[in-house]
């Protein structure tokens, strides 16, 4: 009988599910009401979500990065 060893590779360690999110735009006032009063608000993209985590963490959600970028000033 042989032995093998097998190495294990370097993993991140992340809350749970963290590698599939991503920092949203949403508007100010939105984000400041769900902060204090705990509602769920919606992103440019549409995404659904209360904000709790550290956005800066994430990559920037693309589609909102594009819908941004077409506002008008």
């Amino acid at each position: 009988m042989s032995t093998d060893t097998i190495e294990k590779p370097d993993t991140i360690t992340t809350d749970a599910g963290d590698h599939d999110l991503f920092a949203h735009y949403a508007r100010k006032q939105d984000i400041e009401r769900s902060m204090f009063e705990g509602v769920e608000i919606t992103a440019l993209c549409g995404k659904k979500w209360r904000p709790a985590r550290d956005f800066t963490k994430y990559p920037v959600c693309g589609t909102c990065k594009d819908i941004l970028e077409r506002i008008p000033e």
